[in-house]
């Protein structure tokens, strides 16, 4: 770099008995946890811990950090680390050198290295080279812009002699190097790329995958392991527009996309791609190019932007993962391993530093975007973001298998109690909505309050000490004042809840847990504070009591139990019995299953769950009775059934062992079966997908028919030639995609618009041939997103310290 510092891109339970003030953190004070909490404390939420439902692996690469130091990246056993930010997209691994754009006056800059062994030495070496020592995965950053940085030297995008006087430079270093902007307010236009850069596309990046393999290994041998697809492509008309000032359409970034992942499956098959990498909330919505023309045009363009009217009306995000998975079905390997997108809260000073009340208070509520649907955006989106759980139904809907990563985010106040605790609600929001991998942008020093919100969950006890990696059941009656979230270690059994506070003051609350059955007694306590911000503290083991405790939660804290396993917990019902079949009928099935043994509560009823235990249950029926009829179910289709007990308390027992079910087929028998998802309904328009399998002979050419049940309109289809006549619908063969062998199967679809009602189609054909559709279903999807302008300070300055 140059001479200067370059810029570079178990249970928990948190409480709050009024809110810190802003110097509380930094002027860390002296005393300990407080002796003795009030017994008059008000009473809290009732919270609840249930181990035997609501089961799923958390993984750890959740937990991850940008640029954290190799310090705390060894005390955390940090998962992951990102090597990320706008600095990166011009990072040329030949030069050690990189072009931060907007974030530095569009200046050339460069790692003091030693440039005689280069690429070997390089800044981003280093970076891989920590993460080796501390057993960390690497999320790098490559470029996909089509350019890189030309030279180590101090060229930059705009120079004032060259393009006139501009309203900022960088008088202290380079005080030719302008912001780009002129003294009206109006951008600087027509200055040159080469100025700075040079081309660099996906044989650039395959170059240094296939370099880092020779240094480090492939993925699978220990090196690399992850590859962000650039860094928020949908802003480069702003924080790289002395290179590309327009927008990136969706077309670019599928072309851009599949070129540069394609690079990187060639130079190491093992390694996981994550895309697109959007900045934020309404990346999901418009691409970098409706972005930049509604900006300037503004009004009427945020609700019909014209690159998503060019694209059928979809929305952006699910348009670029319907192309990602027709990548892999015309080219059979998947390029796209994680849908990526950024998250920073829009609520105004919420990201950022300030702590004045109100805006902790606004800092701890504005988590529920990341998942509750009834928590309407305090900010310019002004409507429920459910972002996480939007995120997976998106992926259901476009392309399933594909994981979810959060590469960057931040609630901000790291450096305060306050961030503390939010970040901490972030973490166990992560985990228990199954996010496969997030990085904090960017990382609060080792001491902190940010970090100790990581060391819960990574290092509770200063001895290695973590949360569970299962997350288990936990509710409270009110998670904005005491939220709750817990999980099991695989390992030793034991149960890890943790609690945080976000209320103004002491709360007292019942614990009830369910799950083992084994004799115990007590659960150890550790708890972080506003009391004491310097350290966790290990207090006195809490005894359980029937199967839970009661205790007093202090303000602006946050509490971990580790309930090892054999500790006291009330007892669920036993699991019923296997069940039996009878009365199979194409679209019925009765099923009968021996009686729980009751636990501590009687069994109050039986709930018939089709497939695993987290969805809704198909059948009900209050107990004693042991039997139950589940109806509207398809023909000639296998379903698996269980059947879990739930007694009087609410606890549910574990599930029965399952029962396979076969309905009759329905006459005449079938050559074909369909299934037909609609992936996205946005109230008068949808895309819809139908797969079609071949049960008959070996076909070589096809047509499939079908007919819509109401005013539905095909707009635009793919892999196949559309035609509509009325409400009758064919789809020929695309020609490359003719061949259908015996049980293979194809998928084509389109989009389409439709008033009232959005019924699924009838009287499905393969060539003339009847088909069975036992998949015809609308998908269970979140609501399309309304798109709009964003705020004044929609996207916040993210530069890294120079």
């Amino acid at each position: 770099m140059t001479s200067r510092a370059a810029p570079v891109a178990v249970v928990l339970l948190v409480a709050g008995a009024g809110l810190a003030g802003p110097g509380q953190a930094s002027a860390l004070p002296g005393g300990g946890a407080r002796s003795a909490v009030s017994s008059a404390a008000p009473e809290g939420p009732a919270l609840s811990v249930d181990t035997t439902t609501g089961r799923k692996a958390i993984d750890p690469h959740i937990y991850g950090i940008n640029f954290a130091d190799e310090a705390l990246a060894r005390e955390l056993r940090l998962p992951v680390r990102r090597w990320g930010g706008n600095a990166t997209t011009r990072y040329n691994y030949k030069l050690d050198a990189y072009n931060a754009g907007a974030d530095w006056y569009f200046e050339n800059l460069y790692y003091e290295n030693g440039t005689a062994d280069m690429p070997n030495g390089s800044e981003a070496d280093k970076f891989v080279e920590q993460n080796r020592r501390t057993g960390t995965d690497t999320v790098l950053t490559v470029p996909m812009s089509g350019w890189t940085t030309a030279a180590r030297n101090a060229a930059c995008g705009f120079s004032i002699a060259k393009y006139g006087p501009q309203k900022a430079s960088d008088a202290q270093w380079r005080p030719d190097c302008g912001n780009g902007v002129k003294a009206d307010g109006t951008n600087v236009t027509g200055n040159d790329p080469a100025e700075t850069s040079v081309p660099a596309g996906p044989e650039f990046t395959k170059g240094w995958v296939e370099y880092l393999n020779r240094t480090y290994g492939t993925a699978d041998d220990g090196g690399v392991r992850f590859y962000n697809l650039d860094n928020e492509p949908d802003l480069w008309w702003s924080t790289h527009r002395d290179v590309h000032p327009q927008g990136t359409g969706y077309d670019e970034m599928r072309d851009s996309t599949y070129a540069t992942a394609a690079a990187i499956k060639d130079a190491d098959p093992g390694a996981k791609t994550l895309g697109p990498v959007g900045w934020g909330f309404n990346s999901l919505i418009y691409s970098g190019l409706d972005q930049k023309t509604c900006n300037e045009k503004g009004g009427d363009c945020w609700s019909d932007p014209p690159d998503r009217a060019a694209h059928g009306g979809q929305l952006f995000a699910p348009w670029y993962l319907q192309q990602m998975k027709a990548y892999e079905q015309t080219h059979d390997r998947r390029i796209l391993d994680y849908f990526d997108e950024h998250i920073y809260p829009q609520q105004t000073g919420v990201f950022g530093d300030n702590v004045d009340a109100a805006t902790q208070a606004l800092r701890l509520r504005s988590t529920r975007q990341l998942w509750d649907p009834t928590y309407v955006d305090e900010s310019w989106i002004n409507q429920p973001v459910q972002f996480i759980p939007r995120m997976r139904s998106l992926v259901e809907e476009n392309y399933p298998g594909t994981k979810l990563a959060i590469t960057e985010y931040n609630w901000g106040a790291l450096d305060h109690i306050n961030g503390a605790l939010a970040q901490t609600d972030v973490l166990g929001i992560f985990g228990r909505e199954g996010l496969d991998l997030a990085t904090l942008w960017d990382p609060p020093t080792s001491t902190e309050p940010g970090a100790f919100a990581f060391r819960m969950f990574r290092n509770y006890d200063g001895d290695g000490g973590s949360f569970g990696d299962t997350s288990v059941h936990a509710a409270s009656a009110d998670q904005g004042k005491l939220a709750v979230y817990a999980a099991q270690r695989s390992g030793d059994k034991a149960l890890t809840v943790i609690v945080v506070n976000k209320t103004t003051g002491d709360l007292t609350a019942p614990v009830a847990i369910t799950g083992s059955t084994a004799p115990g007694g007590a659960a150890q306590v550790y708890r972080y504070g506003q009391d004491d911000v310097t350290a966790i503290k290990h207090l006195a083991d809490q005894p359980l009591t029937d199967g839970g405790f009661t205790t007093t939660f202090p303000a602006y804290s946050i509490t971990e139990y580790v309930l090892p396993a054999g500790s006291s917990e009330a007892k669920p019902p036993t699991a019923p019995g296997t069940p039996s079949a009878t009365a199979v009928g194409s679209d019925r099935a009765t099923l009968t299953w021996g009686a729980s043994t009751a636990g501590s509560s009687p069994v109050a009823s039986y709930q018939v769950y089709s497939g695993d235990t987290t969805g809704a249950p198909v059948a009900t029926v209050d107990a004693p009775a042991t039997s139950a009829t589940v109806t509207g179910l398809s023909p000639a289709t296998a379903y698996t059934f269980r059947v879990v007990a739930k007694d009087t308390a609410g606890r549910s027992s574990p599930p029965s062992a399952p029962v396979r079910v076969t309905t009759a087929a329905a006459a005449p028998a079938a050559t074909c079966t369909v299934g037909y998802v609609v992936g996205n309904d946005w109230g008068t328009g949808f895309t819809a997908t139908a797969t079609i399998t071949n049960k008959g002979p070996a076909l070589n050419g096809w047509r499939l028919g079908f007919s819509f049940t109401g005013d539905q309109k095909v707009a635009s289809g793919w892999n196949g030639t559309w035609r509509q006549d009325a409400t009758a619908v064919t789809v020929d063969d695309a020609g490359w995609n003719a061949t259908l062998a015996t049980g293979a199967s194809t998928t084509v679809g389109f989009n389409g618009s439709y008033t009232g009602g959005n019924r699924a189609p009838r009287d499905f054909t393969l060539n003339g041939k009847p088909c069975t559709a036992p998949g015809t279903a609308a998908a269970t999807h979140i609501a399309a997103p309304a798109g709009h302008a964003p705020g004044a300070a929609a996207v916040p300055n993210r530069r890294r310290a120079r």
